[in-house]
Formats: structure tokens, sequence, C-alpha cells
């Protein structure tokens, strides 16, 4: 599956946001969720709906501007959606969590810009990496109510080799892309994974120093 037609996006759509909703990623109404459709306009979730009650009247069209071609109106943060299609041509789908993982080691790497993988089998999960011996980066930057100095603030460390299909918004949540659906919940949950082991690790570490 790359791009698909509308209606297939918005039933995919609703089935993922009812599965991340169900892991505990998309508490309240936080969230948004997109797809490239095949005529180049996009699927995405309308803001104000709670992702485990989604159905397809919360999920809505938009062109490539971020303008409205169906009712709703989509989330302030359709503009980091639209910025990650342009970076990546070959990306048809993003994802937008809120794990409390995720936004846990956010807050405790404060002053970092990345949080590193290393050594880990689930780093085989990321599209095109075979192995465990590998490093993949995961960029972390600072929350903004403004979408474009999130934007450029991340794109450079996106570009870097080593980066993976992932970002993490300081004190806010988790974003992840792939060529399709599939992919890109496929990147959402090996992060995920990833973030919790660590803090496991971490957690672990400390017990056994007292």
């Amino acid at each position: 599956m790359t791009t698909m037609a509308f209606d297939d996006a918005a039933a995919r759509l609703v089935e993922t946001g009812r599965r991340l909703d169900a892991r505990g990623w998309a508490p309240a109404t936080a969230g948004n969720y997109s797809a490239r459709l095949d005529d180049g306009s996009f699927a995405v979730t309308v803001s104000g709906w709670h992702k485990g009650r989604l159905t397809v009247d919360g999920i809505m069209r938009i062109d490539d501007w971020g303008r409205p071609l169906t009712a709703g109106k989509p989330s302030a943060e359709t503009e980091l959606h639209l910025a990650i299609y342009r970076l990546f041509p070959d990306v048809n789908a993003v994802l937008h969590g809120h794990s409390p993982e995720a936004v846990g080691l956010s807050r405790a790497a404060e002053g970092q810009s990345e949080w590193v993988f290393r050594g880990h089998e689930m780093l085989k999960a990321f599209p095109g990496n075979a192995t465990h011996e590998a490093e993949v980066r995961l960029p972390i930057v600072d929350n903004s109510q403004d979408m474009a100095v999130i934007d450029t603030a991340v794109t450079p460390w996106l570009l870097e080799p080593g980066a993976a299909p992932a970002y993490l918004i300081r004190s806010h949540g988790l974003y992840a892309w792939g060529k399709d659906l599939d992919e890109a919940e496929r990147v959402l949950e090996a992060t995920e994974w990833l973030i919790a082991a660590e803090l496991a690790e971490l957690g672990f570490r400390r017990a056994w120093k007292q």
C-alpha cells in the first residue's frame, strides 16, 4: 500500500486511531494522523476528535497547503505533517502520538537535541536497517505554538545520517512516518518500545546503584 483513495484512507485512519488509543498513546483528544491520497491531497484527522471514538466523520481532506477540501477543521499541527511530506516525497503516512513514556523521555532529556538508540534488536524495525549493530538517532526539539518554529528546528536533524523516521517534541509527543500506514505504525510502535526499554534500563541502573 502506498497512496489510497479517501474512503479507504479514512477507514484505515479510524482503525489506526482506535489501536493507538488502546495503547494509551492518544489520551483525551490528543494525537493526529494523516495519509497521502492518490489524487495528491491528504486525509487528516479533524481537530478535537477523541481517537478512541473516531469515525470516518472525523477524517477530512486537505490540499498540500493545508486548505480544507471537505468540511472540518484540521489540527493546527497539520503543518508539521505537510512539512514531513514535502521533506520526504516517499512518505505517505504520518502519525503523532502522546504516550507518557515519550513525553517523559523528552522532559528527562532536558537540554539534549537527540536520544541515541544502540544495540537493540528492535532497531531492525526501522526501514532500511537490517542489524542491531547500529545507532539510530531520535531528534528532540522544543515545543512551540508556532509550527514553523518546530519545523525549522527539526528539519536539519532529520536530514542527518542515522536519523530515525521519527522525532520528539519536548513535553508534547512523538511523530513517526513511513511509506504507508502500516510502516508508519510500525515505526511509531518500535520507537515507543525503544523509549520504554531505555527508560526501564535507566530505572534499573539507578535502583542497582542504591
